[in-house]
Formats: structure tokens, sequence, C-alpha cells
């Protein structure tokens, strides 16, 4: 049986907020990724679910023996253009990488950017994200060469950006855009 199949996927709790901001800086120090101008010091990390209180956004969170593994959402960040949200907060704890869950969490707000109406999905990352940013690449997501909207993450050095392959909520729809084998 497949460690997956015990994992619940839900929306975020007001009391997921403590351990969600350290999973994400947890990742930022296991990489030595950049603090300063990232989600790292957002002072929005440390209150998520207040975030996530809008019906154009979502943030699910993975869970597995009541324990949290992760998070992964879409939110309609500042400057976007209208159809554009942003794949946002996709991070696993370490001991949760590379068994599917990061792929479970990407296909529930993939479905939730589409049942919104979104059409394109952008994502912001850093070099230090490597795994991340080419499963981005072979999920179709491509490099842009200047960021978009206003993050209010200026370190970030990588844009990606894909057109999601339809908005009719349709499950169909969204393995379209998971097929990449």
């Amino acid at each position: 049986m497949n460690e997956n199949d015990h994992i619940k996927i839900r929306k975020i709790k007001k009391q997921d907020n403590e351990l969600l901001a350290r999973i994400i800086r947890d990742a930022f120090d296991e990489h030595g990724a950049p603090k300063t101008g990232t989600v790292y010091s957002d002072p929005a990390t440390d209150d998520l679910f207040s975030l996530f209180q809008r019906p154009d956004a979502v943030l699910y969170v993975a869970e597995s023996g009541n324990q949290i593994k992760g998070c992964c959402g879409i939110y309609p960040t500042d400057g976007l253009e209208h159809g554009y949200a942003e794949l946002v907060k996709f991070y696993l704890m370490a001991d949760s990488r590379g068994k599917g869950l990061g792929r479970s969490l990407m296909e529930r707000s993939i479905e939730s950017a589409i049942d919104m109406g979104y059409q394109y999905l952008y994502i912001e990352s850093l070099p230090e994200f490597s795994k991340a940013v080419n499963m981005y690449r072979k999920l179709g997501f491509e490099t842009l060469s200047s960021p978009l909207g206003e993050s209010g993450h200026p370190t970030c050095t990588i844009w990606m950006l894909k057109k999601l392959a339809g908005t009719s909520g349709s499950s169909q729809a969204n393995r379209k855009f998971f097929q990449t084998k």
C-alpha cells in the first residue's frame, strides 16, 4: 500500500499556522535559500489562515496520521492580470518529499484554480529549489524573463507560467495538465 493512501488533503485551519510557517522556513534553511525578500521573511507566513480567507484563494494542507506534512495553494497575487493566479506556498517536510505527496497537493490546487475560473498559473521560485523547479518544467510551466504581479518577494529569480488545460473545472482537463510522461 502506498504511503499516500493515508494522506488527507484539507483546507488550512487556524491552528495550522505555526507548523506551516516552520515547514516553510525549514525548507529555506535546509536548501540555503535567501531569507530576505522571500516568503521566509514575509509576515504573512505566520498567519496563512487569515491570508487565505477569501473566495478566490485556497491553501491545502496534507496530513498523515494527524501530522501536517506540507501545503500548496492558489492565490490571486496583487498585480496579476484577470484570469491569472499564483501557485503558492508549495512546501513539504523533508521526510515527505519524493513520495508523490507534492504532486497530490499540486493536483488539488490546480483543480481549484480551474474551478475558480483561472486560466493561467504563475510561480515564483529560487535556484536553491531546483528539484521543484524541474518538476514545474515537466508539468509544462515555461520560464519567463521577468516577474508578474507584485508578490512582495523581490529576491525570487525564477518566474514561470502555465496555461491551464481548461477552465470547466472538469477532472479530465486537470488530468491533461498532469500528463507529462
